[in-house]
C-alpha cells in the first residue's frame, strides 16, 4: 500500500524526537540550529509538513550527535517524504472545506494504514456505510447543513471508501449487535445498508463481526468505539511505525499514540473479537435483520 508521506514523516519525527531528548536539547533550541521557529519545528517533530532537506537533517544530525546509522536513518526518511506519490492536486484537496481540520489527521492515517480495526456499538463503520445510510447520520447530527454541503462530504465518504479495493489493505470491522435493530433513515434505507454489509462482508480483505446482544461479558458496554491504525513497513528504511488509535466523542476527537495506552486498546479489541460472532454467523445475523426489516 502507498503510504505517501504520512508514515515516513511521522517516523522521521519520531526519529529526531528520540535523538534530541537524549541529548537534552530543547524544540526551541533544535529550532535555532536550523534557524526557524519553534512551531516550525514541533511541527517536523509532530510529523506535519514542513521542510525535510538534507541540510537540515543533516544539521540537526550534527546538533544530536547522531552516530552514521542514525544519520543514514534520518537522510533515507528525508528521501522517503519528498519521493513518496502523492496523488495529483491532492487527494481531499478539493473538499477541504468540507472535511474538519481535524479529521484531516484520520484521513491521512487511513490511507497510510495496512489494517485498520473498527469497534462501533452503535451506528455502521464509515467505510461501509451506503450513501443514504450516512446522509441521515450527518441530517442527524447537522440538521441544517445546506444540501449542497451534504453531498460534498458524502462524496469524500464515497472516495474513502475505494481504499476496499487495494487488496494489501485490511479492514476488521466489529459492531455490536445493538446496530442491527437500530433503522437508521428508516426501513428502506437501512435494508439497503444491511444488504450492502452483508456483501461487503465477504470481500476476501474486510471482515465483519457483530457482537450479540445478552453476551455476559460487558466490554462492549464499557468501550467507546474506536478505531485502531496498523502499518506496514516503509519501503527504504525498513521502519515499521506504531499503531494509533482515534476514539470519536460527540464534540471532539482524540488520537492515541503512546505504547501503554495502544495496547489496552489492542487487548480490547482481542477480547471483543473472542465474544463477537464468527464471520459466517455474523453474515447470518445482519441477512436475519435486513429480512426482517423488509416484513
Amino acid at each position: 500500500m502507498a503510504a505517501g508521506s504520512t508514515l515516513p514523516r511521522r517516523a522521521l519525527g519520531r526519529q529526531l524526537r528520540k535523538l534530541r531528548e537524549r541529548n537534552d536539547i530543547s524544540q526551541g533550541a533544535a529550532a535555532r540550529i536550523i534557524e526557524t521557529s519553534p512551531q516550525t519545528y514541533g511541527r517536523l517533530e509532530e510529523g506535519k509538513v514542513t521542510k525535510t532537506t538534507d541540510l537540515i537533517i543533516n544539521a540537526l544530525a550534527n546538533a544530536f550527535h547522531a552516530d552514521d546509522a542514525e544519520r543514514r536513518l534520518l537522510l533515507e526518511l528525508a528521501q522517503e517524504i519528498r519521493q513518496a506519490p502523492t496523488p495529483k492536486g491532492g487527494l481531499w484537496r478539493a473538499d477541504a472545506d468540507v472535511i474538519p481540520k481535524a479529521f484531516n489527521h484520520f484521513l491521512a492515517l487511513e490511507q497510510a494504514a495496512s489494517h485498520v480495526i473498527s469497534w462501533q456499538p452503535t451506528v455502521i463503520p464509515g467505510l461501509l456505510q451506503t450513501r443514504e445510510y450516512r446522509r441521515a447520520l450527518i441530517w442527524a447530527q447537522r440538521p441544517n447543513m445546506p444540501p449542497d454541503e451534504v453531498e460534498r462530504v458524502l462524496d469524500v465518504v464515497k472516495k474513502r471508501q475505494d481504499i476496499l479495493a487495494n487488496e494489501d489493505f485490511r479492514f476488521d470491522a466489529l459492531i455490536s449487535e445493538a446496530v442491527l435493530r437500530c433503522p437508521v433513515g428508516g426501513r428502506g434505507v437501512a435494508s439497503d445498508q444491511f444488504e450492502q454489509l452483508a456483501e461487503r462482508s465477504e470481500m476476501p480483505n474486510v471482515s465483519v463481526r457483530v457482537v450479540p446482544l445478552g453476551i455476559e461479558s460487558p466490554v462492549g458496554l464499557l468501550t467507546h468505539s474506536f478505531v485502531m491504525f496498523k502499518f506496514g513497513q516503509l519501503p527504504k528504511s525498513k521502519q515499521v511505525e506504531p499503531p494509533v488509535v482515534y476514539e470519536e466523542g460527540f464534540v471532539g476527537e482524540l488520537y492515541l499514540e503512546r505504547e501503554v495506552e495502544v495496547a489496552q486498546y489492542e487487548d480490547v479489541a482481542r477480547r471483543l473479537a473472542q465474544i463477537a460472532l464468527p464471520e459466517a454467523a455474523s453474515r447470518d445475523l445482519v441477512v436475519k435483520a435486513t429480512k426482517e426489516l423488509m416484513k
